[in-house]
C-alpha cells in the first residue's frame, strides 16, 4: 500500500545553487548536507519545504527541458510574489499553458538545473469539478 510521497530527488550540478533556488525560491529549509561525505551515489542537501522532503544530489542534469515538473500548491495571492522571486534569482519563467476559467492559476520556472516547477493556485477537487462542467 501507498502511503504517500517519500521525497522528489534532483540531480543538480551545484549544490549551493540548487540551495539558492529551494530556500529563495521555494520556501524551504535546508536540514541536511553531507558536506564532503557521500552516503549515498553522490554528495547532497535534503530540504523541506512545506512538509516536503526535496534531496538535491550532485550529478549530471538533463539537457533538454520538457514538461515533466514537480507542481507546489500555493495562494493565489502569493504567485505575483513567486513571480518576483524568480526574475529576482534570473530564473526562466514558462509561458503558461492554456487553461480553462475555474482550474487554478499557475507559474512555471525552471531551476538553474532545467528542472520544472510548478506553483500552483488550485486544488484537484477544483480541477476536476471544472472538467466536469462542459464549456
Amino acid at each position: 500500500m501507498i502511503l504517500g510521497i517519500s521525497h522528489l530527488t534532483f540531480l543538480v550540478k551545484d549544490l549551493d545553487r540548487a540551495t539558492l533556488f529551494f530556500t529563495r525560491m521555494l520556501d524551504a529549509r535546508l536540514i541536511y548536507s553531507s558536506g564532503g561525505d557521500t552516503f549515498s551515489i553522490a554528495r547532497e542537501r535534503f530540504f523541506l519545504a512545506s512538509g516536503v522532503w526535496i534531496a538535491a544530489m550532485e550529478g549530471e542534469t538533463r539537457r533538454e527541458r520538457t514538461y515533466d515538473h514537480a507542481a507546489f500548491q500555493v495562494r493565489p495571492e502569493d504567485l505575483d510574489e513567486y513571480q518576483r522571486r524568480a526574475c529576482e534569482l534570473g530564473l526562466e519563467v514558462r509561458p503558461p499553458r492554456p487553461r480553462v476559467e475555474g482550474e487554478g492559476r499557475s507559474l512555471y520556472v525552471y531551476d538553474f538545473d532545467g528542472h520544472l516547477f510548478e506553483l500552483h493556485a488550485g486544488t484537484l477537487e477544483e480541477r476536476l469539478a471544472r472538467y466536469r462542467r462542459k464549456p
